[in-house]
């Protein structure tokens, strides 16, 4: 087995090693650093506020009290991130990396629209959504983040720029230096979104999410449908979309009147009519350790692995995971745009809902019942009560070898990059 994932390595390591060297994926890789220990706060924060046990009122009232915290950090993680990737690619050229970092955040913040509606349908203005700001907005924010940092310094490394005499503060001098680069880039992000919502009343948020959400359109509830679902979260979430919403708001009118079927003909004591639902998805995907099926690999990263970086974010990472917060590894390890490791990351949800599909359809593993658990239910424990019999919790512990099977020779070649490139 180790002479095999060697020779997978070593066919591997050239290529993994020349995309870590990518100066936009190191700058991407950097920028999710800044923002991890946000992320992890935020993770612990929703984890504590979400516990299984918690009564719903005690739960309620803990989201009330203690909600900022998750607001504050991971719900609007792209703010984070967004400055990152204008920081580091800017000092990445030699220029000032502060002000390529404030120019990128605001370009993101200029294409956000300032409304949102309410649940009554009611539109409030002069205000932010918090899900523009978070994994819904990532990917219009590291565009518009990397456009506008090649911008800023592009017209700084022509020289248009105000140069103060000497004896000016350096404070001062740096800002008029960044004065006219700032303005011609936030300009044109302002263009860009004047023409976006004058041609076509909208904006580009909007315009990215209606198009990744019309391929998912009039999908079915069967294996294949599923899969072609589940391909398209993964493929989200690993350009900063946050696939799992995106999907579900197509798949769950679907898959929640399939747990209601299946929950009534539970109730009557008839055969459950559907494999794939609310529940299955819900207990053996995400109750796997989060989108991407995730516990495993954190697993294997705190445990198994010598390399510094991985064990430190595998056991940061291992009390959310437990709980299927897996933001952490998404944006720690990073998950996003790591081409290292897309393939386990895209391939392994396949393989694993097809195995699971598999084995219920011939028998051999119960069928969830419908019934509603709670997304926090750790593994083994969801596994039981979605389907009223240990052998759910059994499946899933079925499911974490397969996991590390697809995802172990992958990790290998990235410990091996981290430790050629120095990462």
């Amino acid at each position: 087995m180790n002479g095999w994932i060697d020779k997978f390595a070593e066919k591997m390591m050239p290529l993994a090693a020349k995309l870590g060297q990518n100066r936009y994926l190191t700058v991407l890789r950097d920028a999710f650093m800044l923002a991890f220990p946000l992320t992890m706060f935020g993770s612990l924060v929703v984890v504590l506020n979400n516990l299984p046990f918690w009564p719903e009122n005690v739960s309620l009232q803990l989201n009330t009290l203690l909600g900022n915290g998750q607001n504050a950090t991971m719900s609007i993680m792209t703010v984070f991130v967004a400055f990152g990737i204008g920081y580091y690619l800017t000092k990445s050229y030699g220029e000032d990396g502060v002000f390529g970092g404030v120019v990128a955040l605001a370009s993101f913040l200029i294409l956000t629209p300032f409304f949102f509606e309410t649940a009554e349908g009611a539109a409030v203005t002069g205000a932010l959504s918090l899900d523009r700001l978070g994994a819904k907005g990532m990917f219009i924010g590291m565009i518009a983040a990397f456009i506008a940092a090649e911008i800023y310094v592009r017209i700084t490394k022509k020289g248009i720029t105000i140069k103060m005499p000497n004896g000016v503060p350096e404070a001062v001098s740096r800002s008029f230096a960044a004065l006219i680069p700032a303005i011609t880039t936030l300009t044109v992000f302002l263009l860009l979104n004047a023409a976006v919502n004058g041609f076509f009343n909208t904006n580009l948020h909007d315009v990215v999410y209606t198009i990744m959400q019309k391929p998912l359109v009039g999908l079915g509830s069967g294996l294949p449908a599923t899969l072609v679902a589940l391909l398209f979260a993964q493929l989200l979430w690993f350009f900063g979309l946050h696939g799992q919403v995106i999907v579900n708001s197509v798949m769950d009118p679907i898959w929640q009147t399939l747990s209601l079927e299946n929950l009534a003909a539970y109730k009557l004591g008839d055969e459950l009519p559907h494999i794939i639902s609310k529940s299955f998805m819900e207990t053996y995907t995400v109750g796997l350790g989060g989108s991407g099926m995730t516990l495993a690999v954190v697993l294997m990263m705190a445990f198994f692995f010598k390399n510094k970086q991985m064990k430190e974010i595998g056991r940061l990472a291992l009390a959310p995971g437990v709980f299927n917060v897996n933001e952490p590894v998404i944006f720690g390890l990073p998950i996003v745009l790591n081409a290292t490791i897309m393939i386990p990351w895209v391939i392994t949800p396949l393989i694993v809902t097809s195995f699971n599909y598999a084995v219920m359809a011939l028998g051999i593993f119960p069928i969830p019942t419908g019934v509603t658990v709670p997304w926090t239910v750790p593994i083994f424990l969801s596994g039981m009560m979605a389907t009223n019999s240990v052998m759910g919790g059994i499946l899933q512990l079925l499911d974490l070898v397969i996991v590390v099977l697809c995802w172990f020779p992958f990790l290998k070649i990235f410990e091996k990059v981290n430790a050629s490139t120095k990462l």
